[in-house]
């Protein structure tokens, strides 16, 4: 493995470190994702894939300097707290899927928020009962969610890290003090939300300049809060975001807003990284493992493969009317369940083997046989994890746009990191501590909290964890990784993971192509597909079977690294600014 001299002598120094900006090596890469063509690498050793060349280049950094996929997945991270601030950061929560390579286990590791003690079923409900305006319950501290991802950088870290925690601050810092050029994807996303934006005095004096005018592409952009706060959490670990004066400052904003929320010093102090067990579905052979609840993304996207897995959808193609229409009515179904059953299991039993379970599988499958759409779909009645009679429940919904990140890391021991990390909408809850957003985490909870009566599974309640659809995923083959993915993109996250199975696993698309394809899913009633691609051909033949059709922007960000006997294949979505890396 090549090391960068000049890194590895500092580190082995245990003196500050300079993150490097991106080398010349990779200036195809950089420009490739400002082209939007499909984008890839190939590496013998590692790979690091992330949704801004910046954060890719920070985690190659600490690969080259002898460091592991997790001492690269927190550079990565920290970096993308600062130049993709929309999308994740410190005031979010994260799900990582990991391989041990020295073990051979697979497991992963909840970082997901957490509702206040003071939360209620109503949180999200006005004086008459009904549920609230997205945006009114988004904007404020009421949305704002006990953050998990600087726990869970730090848990993982203690455990796999190969670096000192110090020397994964570096790229991170150097940026955050000297600046970075805006990027087109931030300048836009500035520009569209400059209004809410502007609501939070620290969020409108960072993102819009003197005149109140969004940040152009190109502004060299400081953030010297983000540094202070980098450079506390670097010395004092993440504690000092838990416990103390920024944890301070971190309620003193939610309970201060316009909307305020109920998030208090204990629940920061109380806040707990839980290791859970993989849930992985079968499909074509393998095992395509991930995060169950209370994320759906495992257990969505096992159900979506494993209804398919009777259908040679090799045969009919990607260009198929009918090939689809299987997947969208496999889709609808498995969101059915999701709707249902899905929610934080440490509050209310999950059918989770039951859901994956061939024989139910098998007999749901059965509804797919017929020539046109399903009229209608329903919630199944998979066998239940334990010997009670099953609870009653209704189906409960709630919104989730498609922001997020996604960063998937294989370094040359073979371990592999698979992580998608969050702070909901786009800025989430627009409020802004320490120079990072404060996450609007808690909207992911079903607004409603009964019907008629029945307890929704995933309602608001105090310490809970609101689902997710957050789908960090890896493949294995005879019990070895093969494939390690995910995007964001809200709750069409599962379906831009599917299609990215599909189209590599059943149509024979290399992995770039196979993310680059067009984007068509389903998760309730309307057909979803991509606007301005070769997919908007099948529309009038889905509208002959039945389907609703809907059309328009579908930006996933999948991330994706293929393990083959021939080396590393790293692969990033064209439609966002990210890259792959390796050597």
């Amino acid at each position: 493995m090549r090391r960068s001299g000049w890194l590895f002598a500092l580190v082995l120094a245990a003196t500050p470190l300079q993150a490097q900006q991106i080398s010349d090596t990779h200036a195809p890469e950089a420009a490739s994702a400002r082209a939007g063509g499909p984008k890839s690498a190939t590496g013998r050793d590692w790979m690091v894939t992330a949704a801004n060349p910046l954060a890719a280049e920070a985690g190659a950094a600490m690969l080259r300097a002898g460091g592991n996929a997790i001492d690269a997945m927190v550079a990565v991270q920290l970096v993308l707290g600062l130049v993709e601030p929309q999308s994740s950061g410190l005031g979010g929560g994260a799900f990582l899927v990991y391989w041990d390579a020295a073990a051979g286990t697979l497991t992963t590791f909840d970082g997901r928020e957490t509702a206040p003690r003071a939360a209620t079923p109503t949180l999200f409900q006005n004086g008459e009962g009904e549920p609230l305006a997205f945006m009114e319950a988004v904007i404020g501290g009421r949305s704002v969610g006990t953050p998990g991802t600087p726990a869970l950088l730090e848990a993982v870290h203690k455990r796999y890290g190969r670096l000192g925690w110090g020397a994964l601050f570096a790229p991170a810092l150097e940026l955050a003090e000297n600046g970075f050029a805006v990027s087109p994807r931030l300048a836009g996303l500035i520009a569209g939300d400059a209004a809410t934006l502007a609501r939070d005095p620290a969020a409108r004096a960072y993102f819009l300049d003197a005149a109140g005018a969004p940040l152009a592409e190109g502004t060299l952009l400081k953030n010297p809060g983000y540094a202070d706060t980098l450079r506390t959490l670097r010395v004092e670990g993440a504690a000092a975001f838990y416990q103390g004066a920024l944890a301070q400052g971190i309620v003193a904003a939610v309970r201060g807003s316009v909307n305020p929320g109920g998030l208090s010093l204990d629940d920061l102090r109380d806040y707990a990284v839980k290791e859970r067990a993989p849930v992985c579905g079968a499909y074509r052979g393998l095992d395509v493992c991930g995060m169950g609840p209370p994320s759906s993304g495992a257990l969505t996207l096992g159900q979506i493969l494993g209804l398919l897995e009777p259908y040679d959808l090799k045969a009919l193609g990607p260009a198929s009317s009918e090939a689809w229409r299987l997947i969208a009515d496999a889709s609808r179904l498995a969101f059915a369940d999701r709707e249902r059953y899905i929610a934080d299991v440490d509050f209310v039993p999950v059918p989770a083997k039951g859901l994956l379970a061939r024989d139910y599988l098998a007999a749901r499958a059965k509804l797919l046989e017929g020539d046109d759409a399903l009229p209608e779909v329903a919630a199944g009645t998979p066998r239940w994890d334990h010997a009670m009679a099953p609870p009653a429940r209704v189906d409960g919904a709630a919104p989730e746009l498609p922001s997020t990140t996604q960063i998937t890391i294989v370094d040359d021991d073979g371990n592999v990191v698979s992580m998608t990390s969050t702070i909901e909408a786009g800025f989430g809850s627009r409020l802004m501590v320490g120079g990072f957003l404060l996450n609007n985490e808690l909207t992911d909870f079903s607004f409603r909290s009964h019907r008629d009566g029945v307890p929704v599974a995933n309602r608001v309640e105090p310490g809970k964890r609101p689902r997710s659809s957050m789908a960090p995923t890896i493949v294995l083959k005879d019990g070895r990784p093969v494939l390690a993915l995910g995007s964001p993109g809200g709750s069409q996250i599962i379906g831009y993971v599917a299609k990215t199975l599909i189209a590599h696993l059943d149509w024979g698309m290399s992995l770039p192509d196979a993310i680059a394809a067009p984007n068509v899913l389903a998760r309730f009633d309307a057909v979803e597909i991509e606007a301005g691609t070769a997919a908007e051909e099948l529309a009038p033949g889905m509208r002959e079977l039945g389907f609703q059709v809907k059309t328009g922007p579908m930006t996933s960000g999948v991330q994706a690294v293929a393990i083959t006997p021939g080396g590393l294949i790293g692969a990033a979505d064209p439609r966002r600014e990210g890259v792959a890396i390796g050597e």
